[in-house]
C-alpha cells in the first residue's frame, strides 16, 4: 500500500494490526509450546482490539488532518510487513514472540513520533500523538499481561 495522506497511514496502521492479528492466530495452532500458544492467542486478540481501536480513528479524525499529504514526510512502507506474517512465529517461544511484537509496536511508535516532529498543521499533529498515545497504552497493557503470563 502506497501511503500518501494521513488517511492512508491510518488505514495502512489499521491493515497492519489487523493482519498481525491473522498471523498470529494461524501460528497459534501451530506452535507446539503451550505457553507460547497462549500467548500467541492473546496477542492475536490484541491486535484485533487494536485494529478495531485504530478504524475509529478514521472515522472520527478531522479531515483536513486525514487529507493532508504526506510525500514530503519521506513515508515509504515504514515498517517490514514481511516481519508481521511468516512461520517463524511457530517456532519462537515464549520470550521470542515477546520480543518481536515488541519490536513491532516500537517501530509503529518510531514512526508516528517521527511524523509527529515533523507534522505542520496542529490537527495533523494531534491525530499522531492520539495514536501514538494508543500504542503506547496498548503496548504497556500488553506487557503487564505479559509479565502475568510469565509468572504463572
Amino acid at each position: 500500500m502506497e501511503i500518501k495522506t494521513f488517511a492512508d497511514l491510518i488505514d495502512w496502521t489499521r491493515q497492519l494490526h489487523a493482519h498481525l492479528a491473522r498471523c498470529l492466530h494461524e501460528s497459534a495452532a501451530l506452535n507446539k509450546d503451550e505457553r507460547a500458544s497462549a500467548l500467541l492467542d492473546y496477542i492475536s486478540r490484541h491486535e484485533s482490539l487494536l485494529a478495531k481501536a485504530v478504524a475509529e480513528y478514521e472515522k472520527q479524525a478531522d479531515s483536513k488532518a486525514m487529507n493532508t499529504r504526506l510525500y514530503d514526510y519521506g513515508v515509504h512502507k515504514p515498517i517490514e510487513n514481511e516481519r508481521t506474517c511468516d512461520t517463524h512465529y511457530n517456532d519462537l517461544d515464549f520470550a521470542g514472540i515477546a520480543r518481536e511484537i515488541f519490536d513491532f509496536h516500537d517501530q509503529v511508535m518510531n514512526l508516528y513520533d517521527n511524523l509527529i516532529g515533523k507534522a505542520e498543521i496542529p490537527e495533523a499533529k494531534t491525530l499522531l500523538e492520539d495514536l501514538k498515545s494508543l500504542e503506547e497504552h496498548e503496548a504497556m497493557r500488553m506487557a503487564s499481561q505479559i509479565g502475568r503470563m510469565q509468572d504463572v
